[in-house]
């Protein structure tokens, strides 16, 4: 029967509607604040989590993992192309330009990165196809002087599917009146949507159109490659080359977006941690309750100790009760932020639409709505080290429990 003592008184103080209400309220009170720390834990981390996946699955899907470049233009990249996908890691090889240039359209001008593609090839290394909104890549073809543009950038032109756009690269062309920009009309054929800054700043047109405009012949500007691990971007680029040799240079994803993918780890790290002190300030709670239960219940640890309990089985009660204000506000708190991190992006979604409040403006952010991605590996963490937490609050108070004496407590009772 002693051997269960501990379970069972353990759980009758937690059960059992104390005197000394003050002592429930600050039960009350740890087993909140570790609900609250888990459920905002677990939120936090899975938003964060949402942030990495939409920047892996989104940004970098649409921005070229690797690319192989030569500074005079690479004219040979049907052979070169060939060659580089039989490498490891390398699934997919598409030759692009690229163009910096501002688009005008009645007086409103935008900034915007133009890609000079081959559809059939961009879809090997690009996840447009997947976003395209209005239009198609097939419509960019040789000759047609189409365009495929951002959902921003068409919206911040004021244009749609049929219009005209006018593109002014920074070249100047030398004509008998002077010296003038180079500029070019482009039909627009179609737009795409990912949710994400270049929305406002990209936009697509077929190759050969822009080899005319850039005046480069039948070279290209390189290729894009879309590999399977995107972590390995920057060793299979050194590798390639090195392979390759002289004449060719590389650049890799990190360079363009590492620092904002760095800075996602380092946040989630550190609000973790941040939020993890807040979960062992509510568990620490536990320590007070404990000691004024204790305080509280002298005479019945020495009549316990005088029917034979031992110092152990008084720890393990005093234990099992800490456990146990501790294991309830965990559970609710994983319900809580389960719920919440499966649900935050439609609470935002619908706050946005009622309110007409805009959280993330994608010319600021990178994507334009709050990402929730659920791990149940982070959760597990918060999990195990809450219990510990709760845990260690425990021992102080059953340890000074079990020192109790009862010769001196029965003497004055």
């Amino acid at each position: 029967m002693l051997d269960r003592l501990p379970f069972l008184i353990g759980l009758r103080y937690v059960r059992a509607k104390r005197r000394n209400h003050f002592i429930s309220f600050i039960s009350l009170t740890s087993m909140l604040g570790l609900t609250l720390g888990v459920a905002v834990l677990i939120l936090v981390l899975s938003v964060m989590n949402g942030f990495d996946h939409e920047l892996r699955s989104r940004v970098l899907g649409m921005v070229p993992h690797t690319r192989i470049e030569q500074p005079s233009g690479m004219t040979d990249w049907k052979p070169l192309a060939e060659r580089l996908m039989q490498r490891e890691h390398v699934v997919g090889a598409a030759p692009y330009v690229q163009q910096q240039g501002m688009f005008s359209v009645s007086g409103r001008n935008e900034g915007g990165l133009v890609y000079g593609i081959v559809p059939e090839y961009e879809r090997q290394v690009s996840i447009i196809e997947d976003h395209m909104q209005q239009g198609s890549l097939d419509s960019l073809e040789p000759g047609s002087w189409n365009i495929v543009l951002g959902d921003l950038l068409a919206r911040n032109l004021g244009v749609g599917v049929g219009d005209k756009v006018t593109l002014l690269v920074p070249e100047a062309s030398i004509t008998p009146a002077g010296v003038f920009p180079r500029l070019k009309r482009f039909n627009v054929s179609g737009t795409f949507k990912v949710g994400a800054d270049i929305d406002a700043s990209l936009a697509y047109a077929n190759i050969e159109d822009m080899q005319t405009l850039a005046r480069m012949g039948d070279a290209v500007g390189g290729l894009r490659l879309e590999l399977d691990d995107l972590f390995l971007a920057n060793q299979v680029t050194r590798e390639i080359v090195n392979d390759l040799g002289y004449g060719y240079r590389g650049m890799d994803w990190t360079y363009t977006h590492g620092n904002l993918f760095q800075a996602i780890q380092m946040e989630k790290r550190m609000i973790g941690l941040l939020l993890m002190v807040i979960v062992a300030v509510a568990a620490f709670n536990i320590v007070s309750t404990l000691v004024m239960v204790v305080t509280d219940k002298h005479a019945d640890i020495a009549i316990l100790r005088t029917i034979g309990a031992r110092p152990k089985s008084i720890m393990g009660i005093f234990i099992v009760q800490g456990l146990t204000i501790g294991v309830i506000g965990i559970v609710i708190g994983v319900i809580l932020g389960i719920v919440l991190a499966l649900s935050i992006s439609d609470i935002i979604a619908w706050f946005e639409a009622t309110t007409g409040i805009q959280f993330l403006d994608p010319n600021v952010y990178f994507i334009s709505y709050l990402p929730s991605r659920l791990n149940l590996e982070d959760v597990g963490i918060i999990v195990v080290s809450a219990l510990v937490l709760s845990f260690l609050s425990t021992l102080y108070p059953a340890w000074r429990a079990a020192r109790i004496q009862p010769a001196e407590v029965l003497r004055y009772e």
